[in-house]
């Protein structure tokens, strides 16, 4: 016979709503500082393709 699972607490699924969140936060924290790293030039780290000439920049 089938039996129901026992409730997650309150407590847990935010704690765990919580840490998606700050993962999600510091994701999109870290891509605006390579956009804008890139905008200015002076990033070390990133090779992209320039889409004006086809050549691999590495900035």
């Amino acid at each position: 016979m089938a039996v129901p699972k026992k409730r997650t607490s309150k407590s847990k699924s935010k704690m765990r709503k919580a840490n998606w969140k700050h993962k999600a936060y510091f994701s999109a924290k870290k891509s605006l500082s390579l956009a804008k790293s890139l905008l200015t030039g002076k990033s070390n780290s990133f090779i992209y393709i320039d889409i004006d000439g086809d050549n691999i920049k590495k900035d």
